[in-house]
């Protein structure tokens, strides 16, 4: 929020003010992704897997480089909070600062998520969106963001005077991950990480430049869509608030399950191949000879 102002302004402020910003990361030479070509094979492709995801709970998945996945709505308005691997090397993880500074606040058609340092690769692109109509609507709210970290238990246990609630994103991640990769519990928590809010709308208040979060559009039958760029892991919790119209980090919210589609295409698209990690050489200006790889999967990795 913004503190009280009580510095007495300076003649100049306005003038200060009104200098034109300018774009943090200009994108014309990020490559892109040929939607049409991974649209046509989704022709005759076969659903091999469908997950489950309960309420205020989570589920992992596993995507093959090449295949495609959606999160679907199916039986009421629900947000989810997703987190990405690679599925070979949990240290290679979605990384949405980076994704929002390269895509935006929030993502949809045709953006890419990218993975942590020091692959910095995309991991997924989307592919189809049905929530596209929204756009951004007059409080600035739109759907599908990576400014929001996800609900947890300790900023829960901060707010709220000492109160325990084990049914947070971060909660329902941690034990999802945890039981799929059979990890150890404090273990699993390390590699849980910042969130894509499936379906949730969002935005920042004009006044204090606060997070905001309202009723998500989402019915059943709409659905997010990706492409794997990469072997994924991932893992989706159903959000304990529902649609995200009131409150969250609770048992008062009406919560529905949401489900994970995979799907194989029948081949892959003209020109693809997997997304390969960086090719910085990671000597950080230093004279050292010795060279560090990202490399340490395959290119499927």
């Amino acid at each position: 929020m913004a503190p009280e102002i009580e510095t007495t302004l300076p003649e100049d402020a306005a003038a200060r003010k009104a200098v034109t910003p300018v774009i943090c990361y200009p994108v014309e030479t990020l490559p892109r992704p040929d939607l049409a070509a991974y649209r046509v094979v989704r022709e005759g492709w076969a659903l091999v897997e469908r997950v489950t995801v309960a309420p205020r709970d989570a589920a992992c998945f596993t995507v093959p480089a090449g295949h495609f996945f959606r999160v679907c709505s199916v039986e009421g308005p629900q947000v989810g909070d997703l987190n990405l691997f690679n599925e070979r090397d949990l240290n290679e993880h979605f990384y949405s600062g980076k994704t929002r500074a390269l895509n935006g606040t929030h993502v949809g058609l045709g953006d890419q998520l990218f993975s942590s340092f020091p692959w910095l690769r995309p991991m997924a692109t989307i592919t189809h969106d049905t929530l596209d109509w929204y756009g951004f609507d007059e409080y600035g709210g739109s759907v599908h963001d990576v400014i929001g970290t996800r609900c947890d238990p300790y900023t829960h246990f901060l707010l709220s005077g000492g109160q325990n609630y084990h049914h947070c994103c971060h909660s329902n991640l941690t034990r999802a991950l945890a039981q799929h990769a059979r990890l150890p519990l404090a273990e699993a928590e390390r590699h849980v990480h910042d969130v894509l809010n499936v379906f949730m709308c969002t935005g920042f208040t004009r006044d204090t430049g606060q997070y905001f979060m309202k009723a998500s559009p989402v019915r059943p039958g709409d659905f997010l869509e990706f492409f794997a760029e990469i072997n994924l892991l991932g893992c989706l919790s159903a959000c304990p608030g529902g649609d995200c119209s009131t409150v969250h980090s609770s048992n008062a919210a009406s919560c529905f399950p949401l489900e994970v589609e995979v799907y194989k295409p029948t081949r892959q698209p003209d020109g693809w191949k997997p997304s390969e990690a960086s090719g910085y050489d990671r000597t950080h200006g230093t004279s050292s000879e010795r060279t560090w790889s990202t490399r340490g999967t395959t290119a499927f990795g």
